[in-house]
């Protein structure tokens, strides 16, 4: 959970004043006003209480609370459609057909996109649900979520026996990594899967891994890092191409423990894992070290954004300045990154060329490769011109 103190919930049901543990994973404040819905609650009065900032304490059917969620979903987009998006998206249409992709819209379009979706993520996550200690629900035809709750937010203290509050999102949210977790996300290409873990990054656009197993390895190549493993996909392509020793660092505890649950399932004990703000310590100075860090510098709203969105390029400054304290003499530094932030204008080429400079890092050669994701076939996307340019690349930097 994210919250390091605990937070409570208070409600009048029945006469009698209610609390309960507040849980959340997308940093959502409780709402100081709760009102009790179920099956009788139509999704226009739900809708308009959520948007006037009350949160809704699902009392009825559990299916039916999907049901309202969806519902929910499709006025917000009804709404957005009726706003300033409308707007954006014609400037979109224009920026396509007339072929600039130097409108000054691109940015305005990326940055109104994202507040449409805070916007539509606040709502959706005002519908609440109330679980036991145990993470058992009461609701009619509720199913087994102990299971998933306990993977994705960790074991509840039964010796105080508190009931806690989630949002309906955020309890999808642990279902659906508790599946992925089970069947995996299959990495063809290396014909094997990555199982992630709730709060880890999936790999589901992988079109980066050819560009690792194609690319060739340092004339020496004895010690490797991966730094910010996640699920440990690159330290796992790292360690099949055959480099003895890779050390994985990750900061976040739910990275370091599916990192190792990859590397157990597939029996690689040449990966060592270490929990380490970027660099590890007390290491062996590294013939190659590979990073594939967030690809838009821009500030993420939850730690569940941290993989996509780096403020102020935080953590590509922080890998490229400390390169030069960490690579051995002739070694590489292999960087996977999109060019998506200069479609929209949040970086430019050469912003992102002189960060190499800064670092004292030269560019020894580059591999590409075009996205193969839905998104960048999708021409209803306001983003879709900025989207469907993007160049994913592997980055080989070199000490100068």
């Amino acid at each position: 959970m994210l919250q390091t103190e605990k937070q409570y919930v208070q409600w009048q049901e029945n006469e009698t004043l209610h609390n309960a543990l507040w849980l959340s994973e997308s940093n959502h404040m409780p709402s100081a006003r709760i009102v009790l819905v179920d099956d009788t609650t139509t999704a226009d009065d739900a809708y308009r209480l959520a948007c006037e900032g009350s949160s809704l304490l699902w009392r009825g059917d559990f299916h039916n609370a999907r049901q309202l969620l969806q519902a929910l979903g499709r006025r917000i987009d009804r709404t957005n459609e009726r706003s300033e998006l409308r707007k954006a998206k014609k400037a979109a249409k224009f920026t396509t057909e007339s072929g600039s992709s130097n409108s000054k819209e691109i940015p305005n379009l990326f940055h109104q996109q994202r507040q449409l979706q805070a916007q539509r993520s606040r709502i959706l996550s005002r519908l609440l649900l109330e679980l036991d200690a145990s993470y058992v629900s009461q609701l009619r035809r509720a199913p087994d979520v102990s299971a998933a709750c306990i993977a994705a937010f960790g074991p509840l203290d039964k010796a105080m026996d508190e009931s806690c509050v989630l949002s309906f999102r955020d309890l999808q949210g642990a279902l659906g990594a508790a599946g992925w977790r089970e069947k995996g996300v299959p990495i063809d290409s290396l014909g094997l899967s990555i199982f992630p873990h709730y709060g880890v990054f999936a790999p589901t656009r992988h079109e980066y891994v050819q560009l690792l197993l194609d690319a060739p390895l340092p004339a020496t190549y004895d010690v490797a890092y991966d730094i910010g493993t996640g699920t440990g996909l690159l330290a796992i392509i790292l360690a099949q191409r055959g480099v003895p020793q890779v050390i994985a660092t990750d900061l976040n505890p739910r990275a370091l423990a599916c990192a190792n649950e990859n590397f157990t399932r597939l029996e690689l004990p040449a990966v060592q894992l270490q929990q380490a703000d970027l660099y590890p310590t007390d290491a062996p100075l590294a013939n190659l070290i590979v990073c594939n860090p967030p690809w838009l510098p821009a500030k993420p709203s939850s730690s569940l954004e941290y993989a996509v969105y780096d403020a102020k390029s935080a953590m590509l400054r922080g890998v490229l300045q400390g390169a030069k304290q960490h690579l051995a003499e002739q070694g590489e530094l292999w960087l996977i990154m999109s060019d998506l932030a200069e479609h929209l204008q949040l970086r430019t080429r050469d912003e992102l060329l002189g960060l190499f400079a800064d670092a004292g890092l030269a560019v020894k050669y580059r591999l590409d490769t075009q996205p193969k994701h839905g998104r960048s076939q999708d021409g209803t996307d306001p983003l879709h011109v900025a989207r469907s340019a993007e160049v994913t690349s592997l980055w080989c930097l070199t000490l100068i």
